[in-house]
């Protein structure tokens, strides 16, 4: 049977250690929206995809934690999280590449009887869609 251990760091050790585990994942977000450059060769690249796995994490951390965190700590993930979806926002707007990024999978439309075009998911089924712009 598993033992659960026991902290014996403080509540402030705690909430330091967690403050910077939201600060690594906002850095590497922010890397991946070319808003910080490369350490080795000074330039920046923009990669969405990644970026949205590290704001998803943060989502996710705080969904997790929600009730669980300090006034500080919640504070600064909300905060950082804010931020980073905006700069998601605006990376994506000005992006020049040529792909699209979607959310979710393309669902194949076919035409009815009457030429309308319908899906094979069915109206009742709500359909996922994220958006970082609030």
């Amino acid at each position: 049977m598993p033992e659960v251990q026991s902290s014996t760091q403080s509540d402030g050790q705690v909430t330091q250690r967690f403050i910077e585990f939201v600060m690594v994942q906002a850095q590497q977000a922010a890397f991946c929206l070319g808003k910080i450059p490369h350490p080795a060769t000074g330039e920046t690249a923009v990669n969405l995809e990644a970026a949205r796995v590290f704001i998803d994490h943060l989502e996710l951390i705080r969904e997790k934690t929600r009730g669980n965190l300090s006034k500080e700590e919640d504070t600064i993930l909300n905060k950082v999280l804010a931020e980073l979806q905006m700069t998601f926002v605006q990376v994506s707007g000005d992006s020049t590449e040529s792909a699209e990024i979607s959310d979710s999978p393309e669902v194949p439309v076919e035409a009815d009887s009457e030429g309308k075009g319908t899906d094979h998911e069915g109206d009742s089924k709500k359909k996922f869609s994220k958006s970082y712009g609030g």
